[in-house]
C-alpha cells in the first residue's frame, strides 16, 4: 500500500463538534441528470466551508471528481482511499492531501469505514448502492452508531426507500432490528441533520465507534 500525504491547512475545530470528516459514496458516472452534479458540487462546498473532512473513493470522474474537486476549490481537505486496479479506471485525483492507494475493494471500505464520522450516499451505482447498505446493516446490527443520510437528490433513492418500507411489511425488517438512517431531499440539509444525530447518540450514551473485526 503506498500513501502520499499533504499538509493539512484547517483551522482547530470547535471542541463540542462530533463530524470532523465525512465519508461519502457516491457514483463515478455524471448520471443522467444534471442537478446530481450540482449537488455534488453542493456539498464539497459545504463541507470545505465547515472545515469538515472529505474521505471518499479517491476517483476523479462524475460524482466522485465533482465533489472531492469542489473541497479542494473551496480550501478543504480531501483523503482518497482507491484500489490499485481503479486507479486508471477511476482517474484517480493526484489532487487529494491524503491519497492513499490500497491492494483491494476490502481494504479501502475499512480504511474509509475508519477515517469517517458519518456517511452520507449521493446518487451512485451498484457500488454506491453496496456501500451504502453495508453501513446500513452494520448499523442495524449494532456494529456502530455512526450516523448514515441518503441524500435523496431528485428523488433517487425512493425506490430504494420504498424496498425497505416492503421489507418492514413483509416482515423482513423487525421493529427489534430497523435499518436507521436519516433522508435529506437539500444538500444544506445534511451536515446539521448528521451533527444532531452523533450528539443524540452521544448524549445518550449509545457511541459506537468500531466495528467487529471479524466483519
Amino acid at each position: 500500500m503506498h500513501k502520499i500525504t499533504l499538509k493539512a491547512s484547517f483551522a482547530p475545530l470547535p471542541i463540542d463538534r462530533r463530524i470532523r470528516n465525512v465519508c461519502v459514496y457516491c457514483g463515478s458516472s455524471p448520471g443522467s441528470d444534471p442537478i446530481y452534479l450540482e449537488a455534488a458540487r453542493a456539498l464539497g462546498e459545504e463541507l470545505a466551508a465547515a472545515k469538515i473532512g472529505l474521505v471518499y473513493g479517491g476517483g476523479g470522474t462524475g460524482l466522485m471528481g465533482a465533489l472531492a474537486h469542489a473541497v479542494l476549490d473551496h480550501g478543504g481537505f480531501v483523503t482518497g482511499v482507491i484500489p490499485e486496479f481503479l486507479t486508471e479506471r477511476e482517474a484517480m485525483l493526484d489532487a487529494a492531501q491524503d491519497l492513499l492507494v490500497v491492494p483491494d475493494m476490502h481494504t479501502r471500505k475499512r480504511l474509509m469505514f475508519e477515517k469517517a464520522d458519518a456517511f452520507v450516499a449521493l446518487p451512485g451505482g451498484i457500488g454506491t448502492l453496496e456501500e451504502l447498505v453495508e453501513q446500513l446493516t452494520w448499523v442495524q446490527l449494532g456494529r456502530h452508531t455512526k450516523p448514515v443520510v441518503l441524500a435523496d437528490i431528485g428523488g433517487f433513492w425512493r425506490p430504494l426507500l420504498a424496498l425497505f418500507a416492503h421489507m418492514r411489511e413483509r416482515r423482513f425488517i423487525e421493529p427489534a432490528f430497523e435499518v436507521r438512517y436519516l433522508v435529506a431531499e437539500r444538500i444544506e440539509e445534511i451536515l446539521p441533520m448528521l451533527e444532531a444525530a452523533a450528539k443524540r447518540t452521544a448524549a445518550a450514551g449509545r457511541e459506537k465507534e468500531s466495528v467487529d473485526p471479524r466483519l
